[in-house]
């Protein structure tokens, strides 16, 4: 079952179907729906390598992963992502949910 948000098509968790129907203002909505008031430069650091690594992979990285390569760390994470930093990064970054991710 799909909806649209913003007139994007979304599957029942909010995850974008189409990973290049994102944008920028559209992510900042997502956020919010999030419970993310604003989007800062460290939010944008962590959707933007969960969104390259997943188009150079067709993968989305594990919050393993997230926590090692990204430049941002675990206490970090939880600290920007409260609600789970690899699925709503994910699903701000317009991409799948990550394998693992309930």
């Amino acid at each position: 079952m799909s909806t649209t948000l913003a007139g994007v098509a979304v599957d029942a968790e909010g995850f974008l179907l189409h990973p290049e129907d994102w944008t920028e203002a559209l992510a900042a909505e997502i956020a919010r729906g999030a419970g993310i008031d604003e989007l800062t430069p460290r939010h944008w650091l962590v959707v933007r390598f969960m969104r390259h690594r997943y188009l150079a992979t067709g993968t989305a990285p594990t919050i393993r992963t997230l926590g090692k390569a990204s430049g941002v760390e675990m206490k970090e994470l939880y600290q920007l992502f409260p609600k789970g930093p690899a699925k709503i990064a994910a699903k701000i970054g317009g991409i799948p949910k990550p394998r693992g991710c309930i």
